[in-house]
């Protein structure tokens, strides 16, 4: 299937001040997190998006423009509440220090898959809509493009970690294992066998192997053969001997 590169927001007033911003609308970008976004659309301006799906929260909204305008394309551009930040109820807008001597505090560290935020919801409801989000847009995106396609989905950190964790096959209460910085880049390329977690957190290197393959050879794993490699294969864009045409 297609590949998403999933972008977090970058640094926000909230994030900055320690505060769990959740949903509280009117959270916005600081000048290190413009900045930053611009960095991650910099990273993505050589490689051909089809399509940005964002969270409809401002903060992504923002990060999504300035990935948007170093594009030279146009691509489609939609908001997806599957991918909205985790609904953190009660906890919503108070700071990171206070709520670590809350009990759920060692729940959510230790066992995620148990925590259910008091007035919001559950972790595991969160990772629930936040997968089936991103695999129905994936689907639709190769439908329409093709299995070569990039497209980029702008989220929050718990989201994108809940959809690294499912793609790597590991249980919810491991996710916390996982890190997702502001304006961080992460790849997961969907196929029929397997997702395949191409890069996590990144926020440095080049992303030119990510472009379409030309008629002339196919790239690993993006047409052919969607086979895992034994013992690793030879890399972005160098066939694979014994790989199906």
């Amino acid at each position: 299937m297609a590949t998403v590169v999933l972008v977090r927001h970058g640094r926000t007033t909230a994030n900055a001040s320690g505060v769990l911003a959740g949903r509280t609308p009117g959270v916005r970008l600081d000048d290190h997190g413009r900045g930053q976004a611009e960095r991650a659309g910099a990273r993505l301006a050589g490689v051909p998006v089809v399509k940005l799906v964002t969270s409809p929260l401002e903060r992504c909204k923002q990060t999504s423009k300035l990935v948007l305008a170093a594009q030279q394309g146009d691509p489609a551009v939609v908001t997806e509440r599957g991918i909205t930040e985790c609904d953190y109820g009660d906890w919503q807008g108070r700071t990171l220090k206070e709520l670590a001597k809350e009990p759920l505090w060692r729940t959510v560290q230790a066992h995620p898959s148990a925590a259910a935020f008091p007035g919001g919801e559950s972790m595991a409801t969160m990772q629930a809509r936040a997968v089936e989000a991103v695999r129905r847009h994936d689907a639709l995106v190769e439908a329409e493009h093709g299995p070569h396609a990039v497209w980029v989905a702008v989220s929050h950190g718990d989201i994108i970690k809940s959809v690294l964790a499912d793609a790597l096959g590991m249980h919810l209460d491991l996710f916390q294992r996982i890190s997702v910085d502001p304006a961080s880049l992460s790849i997961v390329r969907y196929t029929e066998q397997r997702p395949y977690v191409l890069a996590s957190n990144t926020h440095e290197g080049d992303l030119s192997w990510l472009k379409p393959p030309t008629k002339k050879g196919r790239s690993r794993k993006s047409g052919g053969s969607t086979d895992a490699a034994v013992g690793g294969g030879a890399g972005p864009g160098e066939p694979t001997a014994g790989a199906r045409a």
